[in-house]
C-alpha cells in the first residue's frame, strides 16, 4: 500500500451525474480572508457544505527538493465538475492567487491524506502539497516524484 500523496492517475474511479464528475474542492485562504471566501461561496448558485480545516498547512517543493511551510485554512467541499468554473470565478473574483483553487475526483480525494498538486507556472515550486493538518504532515511523507499533470491544476 502506497500511502504517498500523488495526483490522482488518469482512469481512477469516480462518480458522474448529469453535472458531470463529482469533485473535492480546496481552497487556501489566509484567516483574515476567510469570512470573504465562505460569502462568496454562499453565493453560488449550488449549496455548499465547506469543512473547515484551521490548522491547515501548505507545503511548497522547490526543484532542488528543498520545502517551504506556511500555515493556511482550507476549505474543502465536494462539488459536481461542471460547477468548478462557477467556483473559479467567484474565488478570481476575490484576487486570490492562482493555487489557492485546487480539486481531484472525489473518490481519490477520499483516499489521499493529503493533497499534492503540480505549483502553477508562476511559482518558484514545482509541487504544492496541502495538508488538512500539521499533524497529517507529520505522518504522511512528501511525494517521492514531484506531481507533474492530472486533476487539480486549474
Amino acid at each position: 500500500m502506497n500511502s504517498r500523496p500523488d495526483v490522482p492517475t488518469p482512469g481512477s474511479a469516480s462518480l458522474v451525474g448529469v453535472e458531470g464528475e463529482l469533485i473535492t474542492v480546496w481552497i487556501l485562504v489566509e484567516p483574515r480572508r476567510l469570512e470573504a471566501v465562505l460569502e462568496a461561496l454562499g453565493r453560488l448558485d449550488f449549496p455548499v457544505n465547506p469543512q473547515i480545516y484551521r490548522e491547515a498547512c501548505v507545503v511548497g517543493v522547490r526543484a532542488d527538493g528543498g520545502e517551504e511551510e506556511r500555515p493556511t485554512l482550507l476549505i474543502e467541499f465536494p462539488a459536481w465538475s461542471h460547477r468548478l468554473a462557477e467556483i473559479h470565478r467567484a474565488i478570481e473574483n476575490l484576487s486570490l492567487p492562482s493555487h489557492a483553487l485546487s480539486w481531484a475526483p472525489l473518490l481519490s480525494s477520499l483516499r489521499q491524506p493529503v493533497i499534492a498538486t503540480p505549483a502553477p507556472p508562476d511559482s518558484p515550486y514545482r509541487a504544492l502539497i496541502r495538508y488538512r493538518s500539521r499533524a497529517d504532515r507529520r505522518r504522511a511523507p512528501l511525494p517521492a516524484r514531484s506531481p507533474c499533470a492530472g486533476p487539480g491544476k486549474s
